[in-house]
């Protein structure tokens, strides 16, 4: 994996736990909301593990967190 996409999947997880704590949950409310486990939320959201996911679990990710998709890509530079 490249640079630019680990950088990307950095992005996506710190953006993913800045809504979920925005929200008020836990890795744990959140995995459960989504059907993942708490590792896997929290893989996600580690600045130093670029982990995938699909895009499906994505769409579910925005609806427990009430935000539209694309605001999961609204990268800060």
């Amino acid at each position: 994996m490249n640079q630019k996409r680990q950088n990307q999947y950095r992005q996506l997880g710190l953006t993913i736990a800045y809504y979920r704590k925005l929200k008020g949950l836990t890795q744990m409310q959140l995995a459960e909301d989504v059907n993942l486990s708490r590792t896997h939320i929290s893989n996600l959201e580690a600045p130093n593990m670029p982990t995938s996911i699909s895009l499906d679990k994505l769409f579910d990710i925005a609806q427990a967190l009430d935000v539209p998709i694309k605001n999961l890509f609204d990268f800060r530079e």
